[in-house]
């Protein structure tokens, strides 16, 4: 598995990769890679810990798992690559953005203009197998980013983590909540939005708000 992560990552995680576990997980990513079509690119799992050091970091965005179309997931939480069709909860995402922050909707999908300002776009769970949701949950995924998640609560102050739906909100139990903003709504995907869970958190200002009172650049929504 090709592990590429920012330098400031690479000290902090060395000896996660060196875990029983890892090596496991590592030969079952090996493997279905190998028999089967999976997403996103072996060289692309680890983009949200490539683009997003872990000295800017400033706010997490927890995910399940990748996009599983064809062309879809390049290794950030609810983004997709340049030209491809937006998903729908990435869609609500952007309309949420739109009336909260009275932001223009974007053109394009790609979200790694906001793991460049600091935003750790982290799903879950990295791979997926084509046209089958989940299939690479419990494969030890979940292992390594639970103890991402309580490194950075640990390591960090003042972060930012937005939880959404109740997948993410259980990840609530990692983070110190004394030393960080935890910001909870429904998910945005369609199910949970047209219910009401999901449209009008302001989760996107609220995060702009605390971070200007702790002293760090807003991001760029």
């Amino acid at each position: 598995m090709n592990v590429k992560i920012a330098e400031s990552w690479q000290p902090l995680l060395k000896d996660e990769f060196e875990k029983p576990y890892f090596k496991n997980l590592t030969d079952f990513v090996k493997n279905e890679y190998a028999t089967n079509t999976c997403y996103p690119k072996g060289n692309q799992i680890f983009n949200a810990f490539n683009l997003c050091s872990f000295n800017d970091l400033k706010v997490v965005i927890i995910g399940q798992d990748p996009y599983h179309g064809e062309g879809q997931a390049h290794g950030f939480c609810f983004s997709v690559p340049e030209g491809v069709a937006h998903p729908p909860s990435l869609i609500n995402i952007f309309k949420e953005i739109e009336t909260d922050l009275h932001i223009p909707y974007p053109k394009s999908g790609n979200l790694e203009r906001w793991a460049k300002q600091g935003v750790l776009l982290l799903n879950a769970t990295l791979t997926v197998r084509a046209h089958q949701a989940g299939s690479h949950q419990k494969g030890g995924w979940e292992q390594f980013t639970d103890d991402v998640i309580s490194l950075i609560s640990d390591k960090k102050e003042n972060v930012v983590f937005l939880l959404w739906g109740g997948f993410a909100k259980k990840k609530s139990v990692l983070i110190d909540h004394k030393k960080h903003c935890i910001l909870t709504s429904g998910h945005p995907s369609p199910l949970s939005a047209n219910r009401g869970y999901w449209f009008g958190n302001k989760h996107f200002s609220k995060t702009n708000n605390y971070l200007k009172n702790h002293k760090s650049n807003v991001i760029s929504w």
